[in-house]
């Protein structure tokens, strides 16, 4: 992966070496289409305060527990990294708040949606559509041979 001076606020981490890779934001707006560019980047992007292993907030905290629990793999973006990106994010989705979760590129929601979806098992339904099987459903099968 090439260094580039525009970089985005972002974490990648590189389960070979262990390391978390974070690229931040240089450039003082991001327009629309590079935010359609990072919600596209993956089947699922999330929007936070932090990083996955050190979230900022606890909004942000109990969305990575939840997808963790479904063993997602998943793009994040620190918005504290850069103001413009967390504008830029809140502008995009018309949703004032953080963390912000797209799945597939359409936006689903902040924690408290995320934690209604997996309360009532359609964050389970919405990663079937687009091709996640959740650990939860590996983990309820297995349940059910023994």
């Amino acid at each position: 992966m090439s260094l580039l001076i525009r970089k985005l606020g972002s974490n990648v981490f590189n389960a070979r070496t262990g390391y978390i890779l974070t690229r931040t934001l240089c450039a003082n707006a991001v327009d629309a289409k590079e935010v359609d560019k990072l919600v596209h980047n993956n089947k699922v992007v999330v929007f936070m305060k932090g990083n996955p292993e050190q979230p900022r907030c606890g909004f942000s905290n109990a969305v990575v527990q939840i997808l963790r629990m479904h063993a997602v793999n998943y793009d994040s973006h620190d918005v504290l990294q850069s103001d413009a990106l967390r504008q830029a994010i809140k502008d995009y989705s018309n949703w004032p708040t953080i963390p912000q979760v797209f799945i597939n590129g359409e936006f689903v929601g902040g924690c408290d949606i995320m934690l209604q979806m997996h309360q009532n098992g359609e964050l389970i339904d919405e990663l079937k559509k687009v091709g996640i099987t959740s650990a939860l459903v590996d983990a309820a099968g297995s349940e059910e041979k023994k």
